[in-house]
């Protein structure tokens, strides 16, 4: 069985949980990102009776502080290991959030390989476009299911939709509504940040991914990354929604769920 659980999608904090149970068998797991403190981290997992034992690593998408905030104390407290890309590991090595407790976790993944991170779970990352250092997402095998995460993308590339396209489930970034972002208070130069290219997912850019890479496999769809200023969840999944029905998959067929800002989700079965 394998199970999900975001603790927080957004700039407030970004962290999700990717578990593989069997019966008995202790739970093997991986953390994607630590921006939520390990205090709230351990409440949340104590709400659905699991501890710190139920992931073995770590994975990082990018340096940005909302993403990697508490890493050095994973690090520190947990020793877990810290899998990314070396050009991800040498800017953790000099980031203030973790530089002085990354080295002895550091894992380099290897390009265009399946990297096992955890007992039966494999990895690959892809770099998709974003103004840090690197940004990638992950494509990550586990019993057979294929689960897919890109976050913080300013539009799709080839590759990410490739994974994107064979996955049964897919996190996908929906971070603002056009209209929202252009009428709202930002500078120019922060709204022209987000939404060329290189920032922020839009709901519209978000919907026509989706358009692109449906496929009669694919069975769960995680909105995540919702701007609290630029976006509403109910705006985010009336927009996913519409292209569904467009396509014409009914509601039931496609678990379709926003991960929203600082509220985790349920322990989900994908």
């Amino acid at each position: 069985m394998i199970r999900f659980l975001s603790f927080s999608s957004g700039s407030c904090g970004n962290c999700y949980l990717l578990l593989r149970e069997e019966v008995g068998e202790a739970p093997s797991g991986v953390l994607i990102d630590a921006g939520v403190s390990i205090r709230r981290m351990k409440k949340i997992l104590e709400s659905v009776s699991l501890d710190f034992d139920c992931f073995q690593s770590v994975l990082v998408t990018h340096d940005h502080g909302d993403h990697i905030r508490n890493l050095g104390s994973i690090c520190k407290r947990l020793s877990k290991p810290v899998y990314t890309t070396p050009v991800l590991h040498e800017a953790l090595s000099r980031h203030p959030f973790t530089r002085l407790e990354i080295t002895g976790c550091r894992r380099d993944l290897r390009y265009e390989e399946w990297n096992t991170v955890a007992e039966g779970i494999e990895a690959q990352y892809f770099v998709v476009p974003h103004d840090a250092t690197q940004t990638v997402g992950y494509a990550i095998r586990c019993e057979g299911h294929l689960f897919v995460l890109m976050t913080d993308l300013g539009h799709v590339t080839e590759e990410a939709m490739a994974w994107a396209s064979e996955a049964e489930t897919v996190v996908v970034e929906s971070n603002f509504d056009v209209d929202m972002l252009l009428g709202g208070f930002y500078p120019h130069e922060l709204k022209m940040r987000i939404c060329q290219g290189a920032g922020h997912l839009s709901n519209d850019a978000c919907g026509d991914a989706i358009r692109r890479f449906m496929h009669p496999g694919l069975r769960n769809l995680f909105l995540c990354h919702l701007s609290g200023n630029n976006n509403t969840p109910r705006l985010a999944y009336d927009n996913a929604r519409a292209v569904l029905d467009d396509l014409g998959i009914v509601p039931g067929v496609i678990h379709l769920r926003v991960l929203e800002r600082g509220i985790p989700s349920p322990l989900l079965t994908l």
